[in-house]
Parts: structure tokens; sequence; C-alpha cells
């Protein structure tokens, strides 16, 4: 392809929401772009259906992004499945009473943002809650299950199915380990496409080589931030993206993938980003961060390691045993 299928994230409010769609010129600048939207699903009232209605008449592709009250942990993750399972159920009467149309259903796996709010005022009490996550071996599994068979509900009911996951699933994953999905309640899903979450606004300085590291095992890509979103101030680096960074992103994105995601599109809006995206040159190359990628891939080998030993812990026992019997031995000698 000589430039990639762009789908931008919008997650506001039913007020802000209807106010950035009152634009008379954006539904045209989206269009233009060939782009389509995930629309986070904060509420299933009539008027975010409406501006979903208009999606539809401009046949603008519309994702479903489902998410949950703030009470109920907001993304999707292994402490409200039942919630995530009911959330469906209305969010599929809510279209069927609007007839809404929906080119996908996307899933959110994040950690509960009730975690994220006691590691950003009460660090202690946030490390205890993940501490005691990860030694509960029962959730993981039957979690995974449970949520999987919710995709599997999805998919019969005619719908292309995403999760939008944080990339260190990729490592858990090559390691046969369960320890992160436990500690911090994501779910590795088989699903039509896996989008990782490449926020190189989050891991400054080195979010371009964070970036591509990751980005060779993606399907789909999201980068971000340009602005809007959950606040995470005191657990990240919120400072929205420049255009610079912005595009060096997206032109790295594009060096693996056709699909690729922004976040936001508010943000993208407010900094007047979307006419400089419909002028972006796809066909140069950028500069690839090869040091900011060694650093990383450094992290994430000890991160793998480490990640490996746990999954298996009578490697280390053995290795201890084995040690003790050498010691045993000299000493007897």
């Amino acid at each position: 392809m000589d430039k990639p299928i762009l789908t931008f994230f919008c997650e506001l409010e039913t007020e802000p929401l209807t106010t950035l769609f009152a634009s008379p010129d954006l539904l045209t600048q989206i269009k233009n772009l060939g782009a389509r939207v995930s629309l986070g699903i904060l509420d299933l009232s009539p008027e975010r259906a409406a501006i979903v209605q208009r999606l539809n008449s401009e046949g603008i592709p519309v994702h479903a992004w489902l998410l949950l009250p703030k009470e109920q942990g907001y993304w999707f993750n292994l402490d409200n499945i039942t919630q995530a399972y009911e959330r469906y159920e209305k969010f599929k009467t809510w279209s069927h009473e609007h007839n809404l149309r929906w080119d996908a259903i996307g899933l959110d796996i994040e950690p509960d943002i009730r975690v994220v709010e006691y590691l950003r005022h009460s660090h202690w009490q946030g490390y205890w809650y993940l501490a005691r996550q990860a030694f509960n071996r029962d959730r993981g599994e039957s979690g995974r299950q449970a949520y999987q068979l919710l995709v599997n509900r999805i998919r019969r009911d005619g719908y292309f199915t995403e999760s939008y996951q944080i990339p260190l699933i990729v490592d858990e994953r090559r390691t046969g380990s369960s320890l992160l999905q436990r500690l911090l309640g994501i779910v590795d899903l088989d699903v039509d496409r896996e989008v990782l979450m490449l926020y190189s606004s989050f891991v400054r300085p080195i979010g371009d080589g964070y970036l591509w590291s990751y980005a060779f095992d993606a399907q789909a890509i999201g980068v971000g931030s340009t602005g809007g979103g959950v606040n995470l101030e005191g657990v990240a680096n919120t400072r929205p993206l420049s255009w610079a960074e912005l595009q060096r992103d997206l032109l790295l994105a594009f060096q693996h993938t056709d699909f690729i995601y922004i976040f936001s599109l508010e943000g993208c809006v407010e900094q007047g980003f979307l006419p400089l995206i419909r002028e972006l040159d796809w066909q140069q190359k950028p500069y690839i961060p090869i040091q900011a990628t060694k650093q990383v891939d450094r992290w994430r080998r000890w991160g793998r390691l480490g990640l490996w030993v746990l999954a298996r812990p009578w490697v280390p026992a053995l290795a201890l045993l084995m040690l003790l019997t050498m010691l045993f031995r000299n000493r007897r000698k």
C-alpha cells in the first residue's frame, strides 16, 4: 500500500463529543484521509448514537471501543469479566434501537483504572494489591477463557474483533508466562486484529526506540498520545506529542504495518494535525532510532529472562540444589 489505513481513537464524554463533531468540516477531513473512527463507548446515550449515525451516513467506518463506567474499572481486565459481558449485551440492544452500524468491536485490555488511582495516590496500597493478584493463579487462566468466550460471542454476532493491548503482552507470550496477566489483570486474547498501544509520549526520551522495538511484533500499531484521554499524571509523562514526534511515529509504524491507530482524534483536531497528516509523504524513509532501540531491547531481554524464570520456579530451585551439592562435596574433600 502507498499509505496506511488510519483509525482515530476518540474518547470523550457526551458534551465535548457533541461539540467536537459540531465542526462542519471534521467529517470531511476524516473522509479525505480515508480514515476510520474508534469511538469510546463511555455511555449508551442518544447523543452518542446520533454521532455514530452521522458517521454511518457519511460512509465513515466506525469501531465500537467498548468501555465500562470508572467504578467498574473502565478498561476490560480480569477484575470485571461479568460487567464486560453485561456491557456488551446492553451495547447490542442500544445499537439495535438506534440502527447503528459497526465495522469492528474493540476490547481495551488494560489494568483496572482503580489500581491506577491507587498507584497515583497511595503507592504502597497499589503495590500491595498487585502483589496479592500476582499469586492468584486461579484467576489468570479462568479469566482468559471467559474473555475468549466473549470474543467468540462477538464474532458469532457478525462483528470483526480487535484488542487494544499494552505491548508487555508480547514479552509474556514469548516466555510462556502468565505473571503479568495476573499482576496487571490483562488478558491475552485471540482476536481478528491485535493493536499494540506503542505510545511514545509515555516513555520519553526513548519513545521512538520503544515503538521500533515492539513494532516487529505488531499486527497493528497505536501511536500517541496527541492529547486527551484518562488523566495519568503521576503515573506517566502525558505531555502530548508535537507534530514532529507524531510524524516520526507514523512513518516508523508504516514500516511495519498498514494499520495505524492514532490516539486521539480530539488531540489531533486541537493541535491542527489532520491537514498535516493528509499532506504527509508516506514514502519518505524515517530515521531509525538504533541506539534507543538497543536500550529498549536490553530491558526487554532482561524482562523476558525474569518472566521465563518466574514461570518455571523449579529452574532456580534446581540451580540452588546443584550449587549446595557442589559446596557440600567441596567441604567434604
